[in-house]
């Protein structure tokens, strides 16, 4: 049974620990996810970005698959199913086809027209029990073709959007999509307790967790953040496991090519990098 993460969220910020977004690309990564939440008893949030929504067969499809898994496994732990850089369209799409959260990035809107559209997804969420979440300062690097510098976010921005009602914020504070420079200046925590002051209890939401040092993490969460977001780092291990695998020519040994054993060593890999990063966020044994 799928819930919203406010919940969740509002436990991780009182309790000074993150919950961690790991987002899904296909049934390996989903079941994988799950499995190392429930035997961590950590709470989680699956993600879904719209390019990943496209490639598993629409939101319907996705919301079928986890809600059939999490019965399919007896997960038991919180577990939310969110979109991830939503345009507007699409987080009505996943609304309407069963998801608990949303993300709206109206970050590329002038500040009235995000405002507006933000307001509108604050009424429609609140209406239904979903967690949304809003951004404000893009994030750096690309996601699905969205590419952003790594600026930070105003304050006074984050605050006017923060006070709309949204359930969590994700504010842009020098981070990055995908994997980081060697020249990365690396987090401006200024900018965050700043942005920290203005929304008070808010849970605050860090973008591009792939290659943050564990350090700048731990600082991250004591200012504030309380969801963190993994994506690159789960398919960089997934694509390591995959090579070592058909390098050592294990796919043709016996069955070796059937996707059941070709998958399973990069699904292990996302389990043991899942675990690495809720062990570090925090969220272990707070389901």
């Amino acid at each position: 049974m799928l819930v919203s993460a406010k919940e969740m969220l509002t436990k991780a910020k009182e309790g000074h620990y993150a919950v961690g977004q790991f987002n899904i690309n296909n049934l390996e990564w989903t079941k994988a996810i799950l499995l190392t939440a429930q035997e961590m008893n950590s709470p989680v949030i699956l993600g879904v970005s719209e390019g990943a929504g496209k490639y598993m067969c629409g939101y319907k499809t996705i919301v079928g698959m986890v809600n059939g898994m999490i019965e399919g496994l007896g997960i038991t732990v919180p577990v939310a199913l969110h979109l991830d850089h939503g345009s507007y369209e699409g987080a009505l799409k996943c609304i309407e086809a069963g998801f608990s959260s949303v993300m709206f990035d109206g970050s590329h809107y002038p500040i009235e027209e995000n405002i507006e559209k933000t307001k509108e997804l604050v009424r429609i969420t609140n209406e239904l029990g979903l967690s949304l979440e809003a951004e404000v300062g893009s994030i750096g690097g690309e996601e699905d073709g969205v590419v952003g510098a790594g600026e930070c976010a105003d304050p006074d921005e984050c605050k006017m959007i923060a006070d709309l009602g949204v359930t969590m914020l994700a504010a842009g504070i020098g981070n990055i999509h995908g994997k980081y420079p060697a020249n990365w200046p690396g987090l401006s925590f200024d900018t965050l307790d700043a942005i920290q002051q203005k929304t008070g209890a808010m849970p605050l939401v860090l973008h591009g967790g792939t290659g943050i040092p564990a350090e700048m993490i731990k600082k991250a969460i004591d200012l504030g953040v309380s969801k963190i977001n993994v994506n690159t780092e789960c398919q960089l291990a997934f694509a390591a496991a995959t090579r070592e695998y058909v390098e050592a020519g294990k796919d043709l040994q016996g069955k070796g090519f059937d996707p059941r054993k070709l998958l399973a060593p990069g699904t292990e890999a996302i389990k043991a990098t899942v675990r690495e990063k809720i062990e570090l966020f925090g969220s272990a044994n707070k389901a």
